[in-house]
């Protein structure tokens, strides 16, 4: 598997990825909740049946009795009711039918029905929750696909990980493979030169040495692979009978970000710009809402409708009588020993904090960028410097060994020869890794394509079918 497959099955099927998707799916309905509340919203209602008999207190003309109630009802409600966004009050109209059967020896039925009421429910204490609700949820809303676009670009950086976990287990398998043929060809060289009298005993043993060294580190190097490989899988999704050898790039992106266009796009793009604006706003709301328990609290309620009753269903809907209500409804703290000053000057303390923090996250996350911006320019030069140090270790290593053979070096200079080839080869693998962190890194902090010059995107409706 290529580097750029390893990347696009991590953001395709990776349980992470997975996880990303329905974590966004799940913000998608609750902003569709949200939009639902602002649409008309018609219900239905019924009692089927209502059975009810007990001994009840009655009041009669003489007095109050207690006397045997055997009846059965039945009643059907519809609603058609809209919120107000402006004033966060509510309108509705509704019709309802009432049935009552009488169940002693005298029988009889009894019907009341409202064909059509109209009413307004409406707060009155200065605070509307709908108004706040508007700044609130379609900035959330905005927030989550930014969220969705940086998981998945966390996903790539997680995915660039695994991959050179893997790929430089490879490679430690491979260097222990060419060092222990080496070293066990080196051994019985030096065993013969050793029959001749051309090296000393300690040097024959110090390769001896090297060679079970070697051959520790190619077991060692064998299991290594084979745990990375799990993790790998494991990662991608991928069943454990998958046996993934990864193609190492050999190329990079020869690109430079300037900060100027880092700054702009991280502003415009990153998910935790608009948390931010959106926590500044939830500060303001709870501020808002302290001030208005604090003072008086009303709510207003009143309907106007029709009414009818009869013994019969004909003829309920003739004629039907008005019927007007007006309530208003007052709560006023008069001794709460300061509990709703409390509150409110907590709140206000709280928004003082959250501004604090915002502003200081400000300055870290532009930090950030520009720390990130730094390091990543810096990291083509690295790339070069090594590749251009595993191509001079490598060629070292192959003089050292055709001088040793010939018996121009001691082991100890071949051995460090083959160290520093070892460790160069390791460097060049830990520079592509890190060139490709910080690539992944400066996109999930802009949310920008580098390569392509344009900002992420993803198809959203995709996601919700």
């Amino acid at each position: 598997m290529s580097f750029e497959e390893v990347i696009s099955l991590a953001r395709t099927q990776s349980p992470m990825a997975v996880t990303a998707r329905h974590q966004f799916r799940a913000s998608y309905w609750e902003y569709r909740s949200y939009r639902a509340g602002y649409l008309p919203n018609l219900s239905m209602s019924a009692t089927l049946p209502d059975l009810n008999r007990s001994i009840e207190k009655i009041s009669l003309e003489e007095g109050d009795i207690f006397a045997e109630r055997k009846q059965l009802g039945a009643m059907g409600s519809l609603e058609l009711s809209q919120n107000i966004p402006f004033t966060g009050g509510n309108i509705y109209m509704s019709s309802d039918l009432q049935r009552i059967d009488f169940l002693d020896e005298n029988g009889g039925t009894s019907y009341l029905t409202n064909p059509v009421s109209i009413g307004l429910r409406q707060p009155v204490n200065g605070y509307n929750k709908m108004k706040w609700e508007k700044l609130i949820e379609p900035l959330k809303f905005e927030e989550a696909k930014k969220n969705y676009i940086n998981a998945l670009e966390k996903v790539s950086l997680r995915a660039v990980n695994f991959f050179f976990d893997l790929a430089l287990a490879q490679k430690n398998l491979e260097i222990s493979m060419q060092n222990y043929s080496n070293a066990d060809t080196l051994y019985k060289i030096a065993r013969g030169r050793y029959m001749l009298g051309t090296i000393a005993e300690n040097e024959l043993l110090q390769m001896e040495l090297s060679m079970l060294n070697a051959g520790t580190s190619l077991n060692e190097a064998k299991i290594d692979l084979a745990i990375q490989k799990f993790q790998l899988n494991s990662f991608l999704g991928l069943g454990q009978e998958e046996d993934i050898a990864l193609i190492i790039p050999k190329d990079i992106p020869g690109i430079e970000v300037r900060l100027a266009k880092a700054l702009e796009e991280a502003q415009k793009n990153n998910p935790d710009v608009l948390a931010r604006k959106r926590q500044l706003i939830e500060a303001r709301q709870n501020v808002a809402l302290s001030k208005a328990e604090k003072g008086l609290n009303a709510d207003l309620f009143a309907s106007f409708g029709l009414s009818q009753s009869g013994k019969k269903f004909e003829g309920l809907y003739v004629n039907p009588q008005q019927q007007e209500r007006i309530r208003l409804g007052i709560e006023m703290p008069i001794m709460d020993w300061g509990l709703a000053r409390g509150k409110y000057k907590m709140a206000q303390s709280s928004q003082e904090v959250v501004k604090t923090n915002v502003a200081q996250a400000e300055m870290d996350f532009e930090q950030e960028v520009l720390l990130q911006v730094m390091q990543f320019n810096l990291q083509d030069d690295q790339m070069k410097i090594a590749a251009k140090a595993d191509t001079i270790a490598r060629m070292r290593y192959e003089v050292s060994k055709q001088r040793f053979l010939i018996g121009k070096i001691s082991v100890l200079d071949l051995n460090v020869a083959l160290q520093e080839k070892d460790i160069a080869t390791r460097g060049y693998i830990a520079a592509l890794r890190n060139y490709w962190n910080y690539f992944f890194n400066m996109r999930s902090l802009t949310l920008y394509d580098w390569l392509n010059n344009q900002t992420l995107a993803e198809e959203f409706d995709s996601l919700i079918r």
